[in-house]
């Protein structure tokens, strides 16, 4: 990736979202804008450089830039703690001198899996470009549309914006979509060089409208937590908060998993994927396989 393209994109997104009024600045009846957002002066006002710096620093000329001023300049445009992070990484591999060692195929240590294998919950490891590269019983049943009885690893972003099913899975296809793009994209910040990644937005950008647009707007995002819904084809529709914990043993891998509400009917249907998981693989092996709705069968 062309990293001074990278900066000059972020930060003129950045500054088209912030309004003078947002910004507390003084607006004035003939101010007519040809632009959304502030203008380069605004920023190079409210981040204490003068006008020449930060449009050499727009322009994507990231050399000798301070974190102070990296910090004054995520104050002015009101950055996320992601879009913050997603900065600093920019400018960091823009200025780097060499390219960081590759790293090596990631696999999954043994005593992960019996973790996730003693979890009663659904819980699956994946790393930054969404491949689940190991998950429990019930893990492997709630997302049985996307892993499919495949062996693991398996791409999430691939089943979300390349095959039909995953709209009707997702009850909030738009919202999930949106969240992975801003995430692949925070990542491909801190990792430029992984080839891995460069290729699936490559191939995403080419074969998904969707994500094409979505990875223009420069938006970044970090999964730790939140809610995800979806319908699945044996249980119906479920809600189900989730927490994403990083492997420090594992750089770049995140075991997430997730909890239904007490009581709720989400912790229902749980109940009966679980019923339906240990029946299938009673009597088809170790996959998760489509059978019959235990709900029929009490």
């Amino acid at each position: 990736m062309d990293r001074r393209k990278e900066i000059r994109e972020f930060l003129t997104t950045r500054r088209a979202k912030i309004t003078p009024a947002q910004a507390e600045l003084p607006a004035f009846g003939s101010d007519a804008r040809r632009v959304p957002g502030l203008r380069r002066e605004e920023v190079a006002l409210l981040a204490g450089v003068s006008v020449d710096y930060y449009t050499r620093l727009e322009r994507g000329n990231a050399r000798g830039v301070s974190d102070n001023v990296l910090d004054n300049l995520a104050r002015a445009l009101q950055l996320t703690e992601a879009e913050r992070t997603h900065l600093f990484d920019l400018v960091r591999a823009a200025n780097a001198t060499t390219r960081p060692r590759r790293t090596g195929r990631q696999r999954m240590r043994p005593a992960v899996q019996r973790i996730l294998d003693a979890m009663t919950t659904p819980a699956h490891v994946w790393n930054g470009h969404f491949d689940t590269l190991a998950a429990n019983r019930l893990g492997r049943a709630l997302f049985s549309p996307v892993i499919q009885d495949r062996p693991l690893p398996v791409n999430h972003a691939r089943f979300l914006f390349l095959d039909p099913r995953a709209e009707e899975f997702f009850s909030d296809w738009e919202g999930s979509a949106n969240g992975t793009v801003a995430a692949l994209r925070w990542q491909a910040g801190r990792n430029p060089y992984d080839k891995a990644l460069t290729d699936l937005v490559g191939e995403l950008s080419t074969r998904s409208e969707f994500f094409r647009t979505r990875w223009a707007a420069h938006n970044v995002r970090v999964h730790r937590n939140g809610v995800k819904k979806l319908h699945h084809p044996v249980v119906g529709d479920l809600s189900l908060p989730y927490e994403s914990m990083a492997l420090d043993a594992d750089s770049g891998l995140t075991l997430v998993a997730y909890s239904a509400e007490p009581g709720s009917p989400s912790e229902e249907a749980l109940g009966f994927l679980a019923s339906w998981a240990a029946a299938s693989d009673h009597e088809q092996g170790d996959q998760p396989a489509q059978g019959p709705d235990p709900r029929q069968t009490r």
